[in-house]
C-alpha cells in the first residue's frame, strides 16, 4: 500500500497534477521548436508513446510565434495534450511580445536561477507570474542544480561558513535549493498566483542528492512536486539511476509527475524516456498502462531465441495496439501475458498470468501448451505458434475487455 504525500491538486489544461490524482508522466521535445511541423509531430509521438504533458523550448521569438502553429497542427492530428513552456533568460519578453504564444501554452516553466541578474531578477519573476496570472496558467518553478540562484546559494555558504561547526558543502546546497524554490513559491503566492497553480521542482543529476533534496523538501511544503533526474545520461546509466532515484521517492508517496530525462542514442526515439517512466510505476504498482509480458531470462535449457524473439514480438505488439486498445477495452492495460521458455517454471508463471505459453526448452516434446485465466487452452506446435499465439491474445482481449 502506497500511502501519498498529500499536495494541491494542480489543474494544468485538464491534467491533474497533486493531490488525489495518478503520478502523471511528461517528456519533452528535442526539436527546434520554430520548426512547427517537427515540432507538432514529436509532440504527437510523445503522447501516443503515453506523455500526458509535453514541454518544449521557448527561447526566441521565432518559438514562441511557433506555439500557436503547433498547437493548431497538433489538432488537426487528433492530439491536444497540454503544452509546458520552457523558459529561461527572456521569458519575461516573449510572453509580452507575443499573447498568443501565452494562451497557447498550459503551464510556464520557470528557472529561478536563470530569471534575471541582480536588480532585474525580482522584477523580471514578477513579470513572468504577472502573465501567469492574466492568462490563468499554473507555473512549474524549477530549480536545478546546474542553474541554481547564485545569490541564495552565496548566503547560505556564508552563513555556513561562520557556523561553529561547518555544515557539508552537498548538505549546504540542498539548502540552497529548497530555499530557492520555496521563497519563489512565496513570492508567486504575494504577487497573486494562487498556491494550487504551483508546481516545484529541485532537480539534481546524483541519486542520493535527489533523495536528500525531495525528502525534505516534501516535509516542507504541500506544492505539486515534479520528479527527475535533471541529467540522467544514455541507455543504461540513464535508466539505472532514474529508476533508482524516483522509485525510492515514490514508494514513500513522494512526487505527483515524473520526467525521464534521458539522452537519447544517435537516431534513437525520445518516446523511450516515456515508455521508462511508466514502467517506473507500473512496476511500483502505481499505475497501470500497457500489459505487461512476463518472460524468463533463458538458461542452459533455452539454447533456442524463439522464446525471446516471441516475448519481443509480443511486447512490441501490445504496446503499437495501446492507442486504440485504450479507449476500446477498458481495464486491458492491467492485463498480464507470460511467454516462458521451457518447462521449469513455464506452465506454472502461465497459469498465473492472465494468458501464457510455456514454450519448448531443449530437449523437450516441440510443443507449447497456452494457458487462459489459469486454465490449460490449447497446445500450439509447428512453424505458426508466434502467429496462432497473438491470434489467441487478440481474441482473448475481445472476449475480456470488449464489453466495457
Amino acid at each position: 500500500m502506497h500511502t501519498r504525500h498529500k499536495t494541491r491538486a494542480v489543474d494544468i489544461g485538464g491534467v491533474i497534477v497533486g493531490g488525489d490524482a495518478p503520478v502523471v508522466v511528461q517528456s519533452m521535445t528535442s526539436t527546434d521548436t520554430a520548426d512547427v511541423i517537427r515540432t507538432a509531430a514529436q509532440v504527437v509521438e510523445l503522447a501516443n508513446a503515453g506523455s500526458e504533458l509535453v514541454r518544449i523550448t521557448v527561447n526566441n521569438e521565432a518559438s514562441a510565434a511557433a506555439v500557436p502553429e503547433i498547437r493548431e497542427h497538433m489538432a488537426k492530428m487528433g492530439c491536444d495534450t497540454p503544452l509546458v513552456g520552457d523558459f529561461h533568460f527572456n521569458g519575461h519578453k516573449l510572453l509580452a511580445k507575443y499573447p498568443e504564444c501565452a494562451a497557447a501554452l498550459a503551464k510556464y516553466r520557470i528557472n529561478p536561477g536563470n530569471v534575471g541578474r541582480g536588480a532585474k531578477r525580482d522584477e523580471q519573476f514578477a513579470q513572468m507570474i504577472e502573465f501567469a496570472c492574466r492568462y490563468d496558467k499554473p507555473v512549474r518553478i524549477g530549480v536545478n542544480w546546474g542553474s541554481l540562484d547564485q545569490v541564495v546559494l552565496a548566503q547560505k555558504l556564508d552563513e555556513n561558513a561562520a557556523r561553529e561547526v561547518p555544515k557539508e558543502l552537498s548538505e549546504v546546497t540542498h539548502e540552497a535549493l529548497i530555499e530557492s524554490a520555496l521563497s519563489s513559491a512565496q513570492k508567486a503566492e504575494a504577487l497573486g498566483l494562487p498556491a494550487d497553480r504551483i508546481v516545484l521542482s529541485c532537480k539534481m543529476s546524483g541519486v542520493q542528492d535527489l533523495i536528500a533534496v525531495y525528502t525534505a523538501l516534501a516535509q516542507q511544503c504541500d506544492y505539486a512536486l515534479h520528479l527527475g533526474l535533471t541529467e540522467a545520461g544514455m541507455g543504461s546509466k540513464g535508466i539505472v539511476a532514474s529508476t533508482a532515484a524516483l522509485s525510492i521517492l515514490l514508494q514513500q508517496g513522494i512526487g505527483d509527475t515524473i520526467r525521464i530525462s534521458l539522452t537519447p542514442e544517435p537516431g534513437g526515439s525520445r518516446s523511450q524516456e516515456v515508455v521508462v517512466g511508466q514502467q517506473i510505476l507500473q512496476a511500483l504498482e502505481l499505475r497501470a498502462f500497457t500489459p505487461s509480458v512476463v518472460s524468463c531470462p533463458g538458461c542452459g535449457r533455452t539454447t533456442s531465441d524463439y522464446f525471446q524473439t516471441l516475448a519481443a514480438e509480443i511486447q512490441d505488439y501490445l504496446r503499437e495496439q495501446m492507442p486504440q486498445w485504450r479507449s476500446r477495452y477498458q481495464g486491458v492495460e492491467s492485463m498480464s501475458v507470460a511467454v516462458m521458455g521451457c518447462v521449469v517454471n513455464g506452465p506454472g508463471e502461465s497459469k498465473q498470468a492472465d494468458i501464457g505459453i510455456s514454450l519448448p526448452g531443449t530437449g523437450e516434446r516441440p510443443v507449447a501448451p497456452v494457458y487462459i485465466d489459469g486454465e490449460k487452452d490449447v497446445t500450439l506446435k509447428g512453424d505458426n505458434i508466434a502467429t496462432e499465439f497473438q491470434a489467441i491474445v487478440e481474441r482473448y482481449v475481445e472476449r475480456r475487455y470488449g464489453n466495457s
